[in-house]
Formats: C-alpha cells, structure tokens, sequence
C-alpha cells in the first residue's frame, strides 16, 4: 500500500496536486457498492494533504478559461445565492434538514442528542462521569422534551474556559448506527488542536469525490474553522486531511486532463 502525501500552500493547490497526481498514481477499479455503483474510478491507496495556509481566497480551484471546462465547484454552491435554496455552509453549520435525507453533516454536529446512560448520568448530576452544562439555548438546548448539544459551540466554550490544552476535542459525525445506511457519511470526524494560538483541523473522510467533492467539502469546513477561531480568539491556522478513498470517478478522468494538460 502506498500513502501519498502532498505538501499544499492553499486549498486550489491541493486539489490541483492531488488530480494531477492519481491520474498517475491512481488505481482504477469497478465501484461494487454505494455512489456510481458499476462504474469506474480511480483511487489512492490512502491519501493525505497538508495545508499551510486554507483561509487564503479563493478557497475553490483555479481553472483558467482558455480550458473551457467549468469550475467542479461553483461559487453559490458554497455561500448561496443563484439556484441554490440552500448554501454548503447552511449544510454544515445548521440543523436543517430536507424531507428525505437520512443526514445532514450541519444536524450531527449542532443537534446531536444526549440519550441512553448519557442522559442518565447527565441527570444524576454525574460529575465524574460527566461534564454538565447549563441548558442556555446555545451549547445545550431542549426540544420537544429531548435535550441537543451543539458540539461546535461546545468546542468553542470548552476551549475559551478550560484552556488550549486539550485532546478531547473532536467534532463527530460518524454514529456506530451508520453501517445500517445504504450511503453513509463520508466525512467521519474533524479533529481539533489549539497551538501557537492557531486553530488547526484534522479532517477524516472515509472514502471522497475529489473532482467536485474534496474542494466543496473544504472550502466549507474552512469557513467553519474560521468562525470557530474568531469565536475562540485565536487565529486561524493549517489543515491536514485525510482519506483512504479519495477517488476521482471515471466521468471527469477527461476534465482532469484536460487541466492538468495531460494526453
């Protein structure tokens, strides 16, 4: 198995490494199960990416227009506007979710709810077990008699009182109950870290559409680490990624050479 690593200044530099790179080292094989079942694509055997610098505009890739193939990723797919009735960011930092979706990555990391021997020790005032906050709408909010945990603003109170210090800090998205799903969530955990008073983001995603969906993906989970620095207080800081499926499917094999200027 070979782990490709790619040193990246900025987010477009990412992606363009990476399509540039598996078009080389990439190995092709028949989807069996889940998005584009029976179809090709390419995959690295494991991947990962560190980004220096994520916040730097644009966080989408650069295709210069003498290639005449649209951007994978269009700027009010990410903040909203035009046809879109709901913006990426809306879809990572909200509850909200649509008739038929079995998930949203927003509702498993801003309404998580607290059940099972959880809620129990919550309610027991538990205090070596666990830690109680205040239900104050925010961090902790009720709804219909069930009680939720915002688990980004958790992070953000957690790390303004108790300090930088501090490895327990995980964004989750994955659930145990997941492998019932027919297409379960690809992003799984984005990791936290406080130091030399950055912010920094350790992101995992089990398997990953790196024409479109790697640079959707980040420019929305780089939004989110900017609020959650500016609310913290501290700058915002370097990514590194994550990935034992990052694949690119057979349909956009063309679009990648062609800007990557590859025969």
């Amino acid at each position: 198995m070979h782990i490709h690593k790619i040193e990246a200044r900025d987010l477009p530099d990412l992606w363009f490494q990476a399509v540039n790179d598996i078009l080389d080292h990439g190995k092709k094989f028949t989807i069996d199960r889940g998005s584009y079942s029976g179809q090709t694509r390419l995959e690295y055997d494991f991947f990962m990416g560190h980004v220096r610098y994520p916040g730097t505009e644009p966080l989408l890739p650069d295709i210069p227009p003498a290639l005449g193939i649209p951007n994978p990723v269009e700027h009010d797919y990410i903040y909203g506007g035009g046809h879109y009735e709901r913006s990426y960011i809306e879809y990572l930092m909200s509850p909200h979710k649509e008739e038929g979706e079995s998930y949203t990555y927003g509702e498993r990391l801003t309404k998580a709810p607290l059940t099972g021997s959880k809620l129990t020790w919550w309610e027991q005032n538990n205090s070596e077990i666990i830690d109680k906050r205040d239900v104050d709408g925010r961090v902790v909010f009720e709804e219909h008699g069930k009680l939720y945990i915002n688990q980004i603003e958790w992070i953000i109170q957690t790390y303004k009182e108790h300090g930088f210090r501090n490895n327990q800090m995980v964004l989750q998205v994955a659930h145990p109950s997941d492998l019932t799903l027919v297409d379960p969530p690809c992003l799984r955990s984005i990791d936290t870290r406080i130091q030399d008073n950055h912010l920094i983001f350790y992101v995992y995603f089990r398997s990953w559409d790196l024409w479109s969906g790697l640079p959707a993906n980040l420019a929305g989970i780089q939004n989110l680490k900017a609020y959650m620095a500016s609310a913290i207080g501290v700058e915002d800081g370097e990514m590194i990624i994550e990935s034992k499926g990052l694949h690119l499917y057979g349909y956009a094999e063309d679009l990648a050479k062609l800007r990557c200027l590859k025969e």
